[in-house]
């Protein structure tokens, strides 16, 4: 059956009948004019009998097999990001197996694969000196490499925290930069996605900030191979995307804006590092396909229906956006539980996950949507709703 009853804010029943046609999960049919990541959530061991405030344990079948999926519609992985809960559950040393487990799970495969460096093995209240920051991001530099493993420097925390200015950042990112063996990918994390991040290049003024990144990129242009920025303002993100060096890709990580933003203008366009991609994927390849095909309003017109989900998501608080990817995994049957690191299940309020619910199904996300309107009930049913 797929006719439920869903409450409003008031705890008022109103019937529902799943409408949307589901995306089917296939390979694409040519290789897309876009260098597409996703950013993959992680599964976790619901049978841990550990306290959530340890972070809790990782299902490393079920993750692997998301990743597999992923790779079999065309998208490449950036892993250990924050959609995989990096810094809010996972640690640096689950993370670096992480890592490890998906290059073996995905060897002999076409897809690229992009890893999450930083510095959160530090505990940034004890950090005291840029030393600190630069040797912490060499470690991971060097674990991640020595893996065969290719980097998406992300921002850091500890960084944030005892940088004094814009000087301070271009110091240890020249530094940590001449180590990469091949280029990076570096990550602009906006406060909306990590609030500790407030001031990121050493200042509050964001045009002032992004001239800093743009120096950074300056200084280092061969070890850079694009910049993914995550400020949910699709102008800056364009007008900086006008100012790269021609060898120096923009991947937006903007996940209110994505389709016009990958599609581009008559200037250029954005390639995507994108947290959504883990929750639209069907979509997203079949949209990707089309544009690799020359349609660009079919991309426009697949991807439009799930701008609303997305922004859902990823609302205020952004940080706990991770929350709703991982419940529209359970919902469609890619893992038998929903229970995410250090407990962020319970990091949302009843009715967001009733939007993503009717939001995923009106853009044909819910792939078997028997399953996905039983496991609704379930949930329904948790918070005391009976209908």
């Amino acid at each position: 059956m797929t006719d439920l009853k869903l409450p409003d804010t008031a705890g008022r029943l109103t019937p529902y009948s799943l409408q949307g046609t589901p995306w089917t999960a296939q390979a694409p049919a040519c290789a897309f004019n876009r260098v597409v990541f996703s950013a993959a959530h992680v599964v976790a061991d619901p049978f841990a009998d550990v306290a959530p405030s340890s972070g809790g344990k990782i299902d490393w079948e079920a993750t692997l097999q998301y990743r597999r999926y992923l790779a079999e519609l065309g998208l490449g992985i950036a892993e250990a990001m924050d959609t995989a809960q990096r810094g809010m559950g996972l640690s640096w040393a689950d993370s670096l197996t992480l890592i490890r487990e998906t290059q073996k799970a995905l060897s002999g495969t076409n897809v690229p694969i992009y890893s999450g460096c930083g510095t959160d093995h530090l505990d940034p209240a004890t950090v005291r000196t840029l030393d600190d920051v630069t040797a912490a991001y060499l470690e991971q530099v060097d674990a991640i490499q020595h893996s065969g493993g290719r980097l998406i420097l992300m921002a850091s925390r500890a960084l944030a925290r005892v940088a004094k200015t814009p000087d301070d950042y271009l110091k240890v990112y020249r530094t940590v930069l001449a180590r990469a063996e091949h280029p990076v990918v570096l990550h602009w994390l906006g406060d909306m996605f990590d609030p500790a991040l407030a001031g990121y290049w050493g200042t509050d003024d964001l045009t002032a900030a992004r001239d800093v990144a743009l120096q950074v990129i300056a200084e280092s242009t061969s070890k850079v191979d694009g910049i993914k920025i995550s400020l949910l303002d699709k102008q800056r993100e364009i007008d900086m995307r006008r100012m790269l060096p021609a060898s120096v890709k923009m991947y937006t990580g903007d996940d209110f804006n994505y389709p016009e933003l990958i599609a581009g203008d008559e200037v250029g366009y954005s390639h995507a590092l994108l947290g959504i991609f883990d929750a639209i994927a069907p979509a997203a390849s079949h949209a990707l396909t089309a544009l690799a095909q020359g349609d660009k309003q079919r991309f426009l017109d697949i991807l439009e229906p799930t701008v609303p989900l997305s922004r859902r998501i990823f609302g205020a608080p952004t940080q706990f956006y991770k929350t709703g990817v991982v419940f529209l995994a359970w919902l469609n049957g890619h893992q038998s539980h929903f229970v995410m690191l250090a407990g962020h299940q319970a990091m949302r309020p009843l009715p967001y996950f009733v939007d993503i619910f009717r939001m995923a199904d009106q853009a044909g996300l819910l792939r078997d949507p028997e399953l996905a309107a039983s496991r609704m009930r379930q949930f329904l049913a948790l918070h005391g709703v009976q209908g």
